[in-house]
């Protein structure tokens, strides 16, 4: 049973407590969750879950039915990376002095496609959008003059296929 990265899309309801419940899923079996984001999705009233673990195809497939049962879930799909186009975001803030006195940071930034979102005295803070792969490596390159601080998103992607649960939902609201 070979590992594999999977995205996980959960169309649901919005009511408290569900987040929890989709995740003691993922914690009874051990499993962790490597990013996770929610937010509204293209059907009005309609939240979506993105959820990104490594897991063997067949459980997969067994967590997809187990988040399936939730009430409040309206349905769960799973998605290899081929099959989607996906993002996450970043931000970077780094001491001014450096943005001015170290030409090779404009270079990095300029190069890894980044931009700059806001400059004050004391700071400058960089918003990359990417695959993982990229934030990573501008992490690295930019960990050498130091971060002050970094935070990452979660994954947020679309499908390449049509989903077929906004045709569902649609037909169901009428």
């Amino acid at each position: 049973m070979e590992k594999q990265l999977f995205t996980v899309s959960i169309y649901t309801e919005n009511n408290i407590g569900l987040l929890n419940r989709i995740s003691a899923i993922f914690q009874r079996r051990h499993i962790n969750i490597e990013s996770l984001n929610t937010s509204a999705s293209e059907i009005e009233g309609v939240s979506r879950f993105t959820i990104v673990v490594s897991v063997p195809e067949e459980q997969i497939k067994k967590i997809i039915g187990q988040i399936d049962k939730q009430i409040e879930v309206i349905k769960a799909y799973y998605h290899r990376d081929e099959d989607t186009i996906y993002q996450e975001s970043c931000l970077f803030k780094i001491k001014s002095d450096l943005l001015f006195e170290e030409r090779q940071i404009q270079n990095i930034i300029k190069e890894s496609n980044a931009r700059i979102v806001t400059v004050n005295k004391e700071f400058f803070v960089i918003e990359k959008s990417g695959k993982r792969e990229e934030i990573e490596l501008l992490y690295r390159e930019l960990s050498v003059f130091g971060i002050m601080q970094f935070t990452r998103s979660g994954r947020i992607s679309v499908t390449k296929d049509e989903m077929k649960i906004s045709k569902m939902l649609e037909a169901f609201n009428q």
